[in-house]
């Protein structure tokens, strides 16, 4: 009796030490705990990376549940779903963010929680999440592996320009002829010095003169403004004159071209003598005439005319026949 007494206390004490040590590995395996309650949320993934059942589930760097499964979804087979189980004392927001990440470089995976504004609503039970994909580290190798590929090429091209160039532009003739230009450079360059400094001394020993000439073109220029004033002061004080002869001068002007009109059409003595040519015939004659007797006046004078036989009939005026001024015929 006693045994069997015995006995049911040790298997009883064996029950109870199995019980505690169960509920401490669940405790401490980042299982849930069993006196907390939790509510579900489904989170939808192109790729879990290397997430495992019952990693951690972190709102801020704090433990709030872990991940309960990992499903893919068919048909097909592209997606994964996440069931998190949360525990109910950490609400979630509708605008969090959730993403798979990694504790370190290598460690252990983990969802992440990451807030933002926290508006309502909250995420209840069950909802339906997306969730970022994992960084993934051997995608992102293998894009270095062909940049790398394609870096090696472009290396291998730019040696190739650069070979190209040193025999086509860096050969020793283009170097002959770019020591050439850099030499004749030189040469320019120390005759612009040389040239520089003898303007510099054709200055510095001309300095009066060009100092004279400044001060002249200085005195020229003050008297061609004062010039400028005074004809701007004629012009001003003498502007009612200059415009008055200027409208006397258009007058005589239009006066000339009546004029020559009026001896274009025959008018007058001008026009009359232009037009009829007997007229002009006998004007013509008494002109020559009046030239035989200035020539014999000068030749015998004034009292051989007076008193003495009219001189020899080699010099004769001629008669003029005058008509009557009227219609010429």
């Amino acid at each position: 009796m006693e045994k069997s007494r015995l006995e049911l206390r040790v298997g009883l004490f064996v029950f109870i030490g199995l019980a505690l040590l169960t509920i401490l590995l669940v405790q401490f395996s980042k299982g849930n705990s069993l006196f907390r309650g939790t509510y579900i949320l489904k989170l939808h993934t192109g790729n879990a990376g290397g997430l495992k059942q019952r990693s951690s589930v972190l709102l801020a760097g704090v433990p709030v549940g872990s991940v309960d499964k990992i499903e893919i979804e068919q048909p097909g087979g592209t997606n994964v779903t996440l069931t998190l189980q949360i525990y109910k004392d950490f609400p979630i927001y509708h605008d969090a963010r959730f993403v798979i990440e990694s504790s370190g470089f290598l460690g252990d995976q983990y969802v992440s929680v990451v807030p933002t504004i926290n508006t309502e609503p909250l995420l209840t039970n069950g909802q339906d999440i997306v969730c970022e994909a994992p960084f993934n580290l051997q995608e992102v190798a293998r894009g270095a592996a062909g940049f790398v590929q394609r870096l090696d090429e472009t290396a291998k091209k730019l040696d190739s320009s650069v070979s190209d160039l040193r025999s086509q532009v860096l050969n020793a003739q283009t170097l002959a002829n770019f020591g050439s230009a850099i030499t004749n450079l030189r040469v320019f360059t120390e005759q612009a010095v040389s040239t520089v400094h003898d303007l510099d001394n054709l200055i510095g020993t001309n300095s009066a003169q060009v100092n004279t000439v400044i001060s002249n073109v200085v005195l020229f220029s003050d008297q061609l403004n004062g010039l400028g004033y005074s004809a701007s002061n004629i012009l001003a004080t003498n502007g009612a004159i200059l415009t008055a002869a200027t409208k006397n001068i258009q007058d005589i002007t239009i006066n000339a071209q009546q004029i020559v009109k009026d001896i274009q059409a025959g008018k007058g003595l001008a026009g009359t003598l232009l037009q009829n040519q007997e007229v002009a015939t006998n004007v013509a004659d008494l002109t020559e005439n009046l030239s035989i007797a200035s020539s014999n006046l000068n030749r015998y004078g004034l009292w051989h005319f007076l008193w003495a036989h009219p001189p020899p009939s080699t010099n004769t005026t001629k008669s003029v026949t005058h008509q009557p001024t009227g219609t010429h015929k």
